[in-house]
């Protein structure tokens, strides 16, 4: 009898007893963007309304891949959302491991700022040990499991320390400056979405490099370290002023 009147409450409520704790508020995140072709998708954030940083893993390598903003449930559509076409992929170079992980894009139109599609500041200091980060992307949760793309989803993770981090590197893996590690500590922190954007004090202060909290839940996962670059962005929207639409693929290591 208790148990039925729970579920009664809960169905009054709008909730449900199998709800997936790890969705993020719809449209709580409005910066966050989700970069797709034929099938393929990762996140980024937006930064302005032409501009939006991801990872190299995720950089745009053609112009039919499209920016879409305003998401929240993917597999619907929820007259939010903002479909923009790619038009400049600015990566830093030399990029990927063991050096830079990170690339901006510019869209070919300029983001219509509503209540579901904002920029979030780019940081002006950097992330501390221990403080509590927000991760948000779209993908699984549960470590060494695939579960298709629909909502985004939301995790709550410490900054660790680097020595930390480096610790649950595999011999293939060099730490670098450029690198920031947050998870860990036996929570959930497996978000695997290539270019998850990690939030610290309302800040943008990492895109995912590498996931490895979806291989052991005990490891944190390593994001760009994006106080390490605010020079290098800052040079790319000052450098690339939108002038046209024709999409171009660069990279560049001026501002670093």
């Amino acid at each position: 009898m208790e148990l039925l009147i729970l579920l009664f409450a809960l169905g009054l409520t709008g909730a449900s007893p199998l709800e997936d704790h790890d969705l993020c508020q719809p449209h709580s995140r409005p910066w966050q963007v989700s970069l797709h072709e034929r099938g393929t998708r990762c996140s980024g954030a937006l930064i302005n309304k032409w501009w939006l940083v991801t990872s190299a893993a995720c950089a745009p390598r053609s112009t039919s891949v499209i920016a879409s903003l305003g998401e929240h449930d993917v597999t619907v559509d929820e007259s939010t959302e903002q479909h923009i076409p790619v038009a400049d992929v600015i990566r830093h170079s030399p990029y990927r491991s063991p050096l830079h992980s990170l690339a901006m894009v510019r869209l070919a139109e300029p983001a219509r700022l509503t209540p579901h599609v904002r920029p979030i500041g780019l940081p002006g200091r950097c992330p501390q040990p221990g403080e509590s980060c927000s991760v948000s992307g779209w993908g699984s949760t549960v470590p060494n499991q695939y579960e298709s793309l629909k909502q985004l989803k939301c995790l709550t993770v410490p900054v660790v320390e680097d020595q930390t981090c480096i610790n649950t590197f595999p011999d293939y893996l060099f730490w670098s400056v450029g690198m920031v590690c947050a998870g860990g500590d036996n929570k959930i922190n497996c978000l695997n979405d290539k270019g998850a954007v990690l939030v610290c004090g309302g800040q943008l202060q990492g895109i995912q490099w590498f996931s490895h909290g979806c291989q052991n839940e005990e490891h944190p996962s390593v994001f760009t370290k994006l106080c390490m670059y605010d020079n290098w962005m800052r040079t790319v929207m000052d450098n690339y002023t939108p002038t046209t639409t024709t999409a171009r693929v660069m990279s560049s290591t001026k501002g670093l």
